[in-house]
C-alpha cells in the first residue's frame, strides 16, 4: 500500500441499517464487514437502532466491552452489545435513542445555530432518524472518551442523511475524529424520480434547495448537504451519483467508493447444483398452483426484485417488455417472470397453500386471481397487480408468457416458498432490473454472483460499471447494459423484450457458458477489489481533519 494512505487505528460506523434489514445499505454493510473486519480485527464498531428484542442478525454478549458498557448506562445510553450475525461477526452496538425526544428542540437549534441545518418543517421518519444519529454521536463521544482514543487515527463513518445529525455531534463534540458522509442515493434526486420528474436531462437545470421547497423535502435535504459538506470525507458509490452530488448538494464527492460484494455465501459446485434445482422445483409448484395446469418440461424463469418503487427500479419496464415479447411470433419457449417486490402483504393465499399440501389431486383450473402468492392489504388498488391486468395478462396455458407476483418479504419464513430470496434467485434463468433511478444495484451484481445472466440499464451505477469494464452488446457476456434516458422508454421495453427472446432462444450449452461470464465479471466487483476505495477515503479524511485541527490550534 502507498505510504500516502493514512490507516485508521480504529473506526465507527453508523447506519439504520446495522443489524436491521431494510434495503441496499444492510448489503453494503454486511458484506463489506468481513473485509473490514479481517483488516481491522476488533477496532471497527458498527452502531445500530435497537428496534426489536428478537433480532437474529444481533447476538448479544453481556461480558464484551462489559467495563465500557457499565460506564456508557451511567452516562444514560441506553445500549445493548454484541456482534452482527453476519460473515466477520464485528462487534455491533445497538442503541434505545428514545430518550433523546425529550431534547429533540434543543438539539434542533443546537444544529440550526452552529451549521444552519432547517428542521423546522421536518416530518415522517426526520425525528427518528435524528435522535437515532445523535444517539450515535453520544455512543461514540463515551467510547472514545472511556478508552482514551485521543491521538489515535479515529474515523467514524456515517451512512445517508439518517445518521447526518451524528456527524454534526461529532464535528463539534468530537473535533480530534475525521468524519467520513457516504450517501447511497440523494434524498432530493430520489424524491425527484419518484415524482415522475425527469432528472437526468435536465439535471444541470435542478437547483436543489428550491427542489427541496417544490417537493416538501427541506429538513432532508438540508441536513444532507450540511453533513456532506462539513465531513472531512465525502463519499457516495458511483460517478452517476457523483454527478447527482455536486448540482444537487453542490458537493463534488471526494471519492467514489463502488459498492463491492462478500461471495462467501454462494453456494458452489454440487452444493450449487441442489440449491438451483430445489428452487426451480419450489417455482414450478408454485406457479403451477395459481395456473392450475402443469408447465412445460424446461420453462425460462424470469425475475425482477427490490424495493417497491414501480418507476425508479424499472418494474413499469419490466411488465411493459414482457408485453412486447408476447407478440413475438418466433418465441416459442415457455417464460415464466416472477416479481419478488414486498408490498403491502397480509398472508399467504390459503388456496395455494391447500394446492401445495395435496399434489395428489390433479388441478384443471386457475385459483381466483391467478397472479400473486399471498393476499394483500387493499389488493384492488396495487400498483403492479394494476398494470399487469392493464396489459392483458391471463396466465392461461395458452400463453407464452406468465407472471407471478410474489409480494412478500423473502426471508425464509413467508408461509409460502418458506426460502430466501437468495434461495429463489439460483433458481432463475435470468434476472431483469431495468432501472431509472439506481445509484448503484446490488440487485444486478446479486445476479451475475449466483451465475445468473443479468439485463440493466445505462442508468444504474452498477450498468455504468459494467461498460467501463468491457461489456459487449447482448446478454453473451452475462450481463446485458440497456442505453436509457428520460426519453426512450419504448425503445428500453423493445430492446429488453428483444434480449429475452435472444437468450431463450440459445442452447442449454451457451447458457451455461453465459452463466459462468456472468459469474466471472462478479469477481472483479468483490470487496477485496473495491475496499482500496474506501482505504482512500479513510485517509483524506484523516488528512483533512489533521489540517483542519492544525488551523484551528494555531
Amino acid at each position: 500500500m502507498s505510504k500516502e494512505i493514512k490507516i485508521p487505528d480504529f473506526i465507527f460506523e453508523s447506519s439504520w441499517e446495522v443489524c436491521n434489514k431494510v434495503g441496499g445499505i444492510y448489503t453494503v454493510l454486511s458484506t463489506r464487514a468481513r473485509t473490514l473486519q479481517l483488516e481491522y480485527t476488533d477496532q471497527l464498531v458498527f452502531i445500530g437502532p435497537d428496534l426489536e428484542e428478537n433480532n437474529t442478525s444481533f447476538v448479544e454478549l453481556p461480558r464484551l466491552l462489559a467495563a465500557w458498557r457499565k460506564q456508557a448506562f451511567k452516562e444514560g445510553l441506553k445500549i445493548r452489545i454484541g456482534r452482527w450475525n453476519i460473515p466477520g461477526k464485528p462487534i455491533a452496538v445497538l442503541i434505545n435513542f428514545k430518550d433523546f425526544y425529550a431534547y429533540k428542540e434543543q438539539i434542533y437549534t443546537e444544529c440550526w445555530k452552529l451549521y444552519k441545518v432547517d428542521s423546522l418543517r421536518a416530518y415522517g421518519d426526520y425525528d427518528e432518524s435524528c435522535m437515532f444519529a445523535y444517539a450515535c454521536g453520544a455512543v461514540i463521544k463515551s467510547y472514545f472518551n472511556f478508552n482514551s482514543l485521543s491521538g489515535k487515527n479515529v474515523i467514524a463513518h456515517f451512512n445517508e442523511w439518517t445518521t447526518g445529525m451524528g456527524l454534526l455531534y461529532c464535528k463539534h463534540f468530537l473535533p480530534e475524529i475525521a468524519t467520513v458522509f457516504t450517501t447511497h442515493a440523494t434524498s432530493i434526486g430520489r424524491s425527484i424520480c419518484g415524482n415522475n420528474k425527469p432528472l437526468y436531462d435536465f439535471l444541470s437545470d435542478y437547483n436543489g434547495d428550491q427542489m427541496a421547497r417544490e417537493l416538501n423535502m427541506v429538513s432532508k435535504h438540508s441536513l444532507e448537504k450540511t453533513a456532506a459538506r462539513e465531513a472531512d470525507c465525502f463519499t457516495t458509490v458511483s460517478d452517476i451519483t457523483g454527478k447527482e452530488c455536486k448540482q444537487l448538494l453542490e458537493k463534488e464527492p471526494d471519492v467514489i467508493t463502488l459498492n463491492g460484494f462478500e461471495d462467501k455465501f454462494v453456494p458452489k459446485g454440487e452444493n450449487a447444483r441442489s440449491v438451483r434445482q430445489e428452487s426451480r422445483d419450489a417455482l414450478t409448484k408454485v406457479a403451477e398452483a395459481l395456473f392450475g395446469y402443469d408447465l412445460s418440461e424446461d420453462p425460462l424463469f424470469i425475475g425482477i426484485s427490490g424495493r417497491y418503487e414501480v418507476r425508479n427500479k424499472g418494474i413499469d419496464v419490466f411488465i411493459d417488455a414482457l408485453n412486447n415479447l408476447k407478440s413475438h411470433r418466433s418465441l416459442e419457449h415457455e417464460i415464466v417472470a416472477f416479481i419478488m417486490v414486498p408490498g403491502d402483504v397480509s398472508a399467504p393465499r390459503r388456496e395455494v397453500l391447500d394446492r401445495l399440501q395435496h399434489p395428489e389431486i390433479k388441478q384443471h383450473s386457475p385459483i381466483y386471481f391467478p397472479y400473486v402468492t399471498h393476499w394483500m392489504n387493499h389488493i384492488e388498488s396495487d400498483s403492479i397487480l394494476n398494470m399487469m391486468k392493464y396489459r392483458g395478462f391471463k396466465n392461461t396455458q395458452q400463453e407464452k408468457v406468465k407472471i407471478v407476483y410474489i409480494p412478500c418479504y423473502l426471508n425464509g419464513n413467508d408461509g409460502v416458498f418458506n426460502k430466501t430470496y437468495y434461495d429463489l434467485l439460483s433458481g432463475l434463468d435470468l434476472t431483469v432490473f431495468p432501472s431509472y433511478y439506481e445509484p448503484w444495484g446490488y440487485t444486478p451484481l446479486e445476479s451475475i454472483a449466483f451465475s445468473v445472466p443479468t439485463i440493466t440499464t445505462s442508468l444504474a451505477g452498477f450498468g455504468a460499471w459494467a461498460v467501463e469494464e468491457g461489456d459487449e452488446e447482448g446478454i453473451s457476456d452475462g450481463v446485458a447494459v440497456i442505453s436509457r434516458s428520460d426519453r426512450n422508454y419504448k425503445k428500453v421495453t423493445e430492446e429488453i423484450a428483444w434480449t429475452i427472446l435472444d437468450y431463450a432462444q440459445k442452447s442449454n450449452s451457451e447458457r451455461a457458458l453465459i452463466a459462468q461470464r456472468a459469474r466471472m465479471l462478479s469477481k472483479k466487483a468483490l470487496w477485496s477489489e473495491f475496499i482500496l476505495n474506501y482505504d482512500q477515503a479513510y485517509s483524506f479524511a484523516l488528512r483533512k481533519n489533521r489540517l483542519r485541527n492544525n488551523l484551528i490550534n494555531k
